[in-house]
């Protein structure tokens, strides 16, 4: 079931991507990033709200909101400032770069998740989800590789070193995302760290956008919207996923980089990206990668 879980995340996570990509298009920054914590935020207020002044409407219900510890508040707020960070990183990167590319360096998020889990949580894959990962990471590499007949140097643009530092501080968000779930309601996890992160985002907008805001434009698009509600739904799926008993964050983490296809289609169909025939190809090592985890994980 979590494996399933898993899969439903990821393609909830390639349509984020879309609406981020199409949001990001000649528009600044930060205010995107602030509108999709604070869309994020109200999303779950309306189920903190209700788990507190009606406990029995939602009690026992996977949308309860359980009270949290001081301690259990403190462990979430670090949460939420790692996934800041990786989404500011990611959303400057995915501004400046083709979104074919941009999901293929995301991908690499699973490698590093592996090695933590294998080091600090004990996983350990069987012989399907280990050719599962080598076929994954091999094509998410080759895609890589695409990027330099683009005229992109991944040694030295600057763009990409955002997307790789985004990429590491999402890997280490979700190796500590199975400590938290061993410890919390997946719900309360999910319902703080999203409020935190829009009352950790407001003073930053002030301070760094607000006062160049004519040099740095930005623009309403009903995209934003849509990113914040798809991001929902594909965290949501996942800590659910992640709580449920025998689940392998290295493998969860695999399968939900399988968003690289979905974006992938809509950057070749929308956004009219170049070099899609090579890609294509690794494409096809993505999938048989994500196969080779599944029935490695029945």
């Amino acid at each position: 079931m979590w494996l399933v879980l898993a899969f439903v995340s990821a393609a909830f996570l390639g349509v984020y991507d879309v609406f981020k990509k199409h949001s990001l298009r000649g528009n600044a920054v930060l205010p995107v990033l602030f509108l999709n914590t604070l869309f994020c935020s109200l999303v779950f207020v309306p189920f903190i709200v209700a788990s507190r002044c009606w406990p029995d409407a939602l009690g026992g219900t996977l949308f309860c909101v359980p009270r949290g510890s001081w301690e259990a508040h403190g462990f979430i707020l670090l949460k939420a400032v790692i996934v800041l960070s990786s989404w500011f990183f990611g959303y400057v990167g995915m501004k400046h770069l083709p979104l074919t590319l941009v999901g293929p360096i995301n991908a690499t998020r699973p490698v590093m998740v592996l090695l933590g889990a294998m080091l600090l949580f004990g996983e350990r894959l069987n012989a399907w989800q280990w050719a599962g990962v080598t076929l994954a990471v091999a094509s998410f590499f080759l895609l890589s590789r695409s990027g330099r007949k683009e005229g992109i140097d991944f040694r030295r643009d600057r763009w990409v070193g955002c997307v790789v530092l985004a990429a590491v501080l999402g890997a280490c968000s979700g190796l500590y995302d199975k400590f938290l779930t061993a410890r919390f309601e997946p719900m309360l996890v999910q319902a703080w760290y999203n409020v935190y992160q829009a009352l950790l985002m407001g003073p930053v907008l002030l301070l760094l956008w607000w006062p160049r805001r004519r040099a740095q434009a930005f623009r309403w698009d009903w995209c934003i919207l849509g990113i914040s509600l798809f991001l929902c739904a594909a965290d949501f799926v996942y800590f659910y996923a992640l709580s449920l008993e025998g689940s392998m964050v290295s493998v969860v983490s695999m399968v939900r980089r399988g968003s690289v296809v979905v974006s992938f289609a809509f950057g070749a169909m929308a956004f009219h990206e170049k070099n899609l025939r090579g890609k294509a190809v690794d494409l096809l090592l993505v999938l048989l990668g994500m196969l080779c985890l599944y029935l490695g994980s029945r």
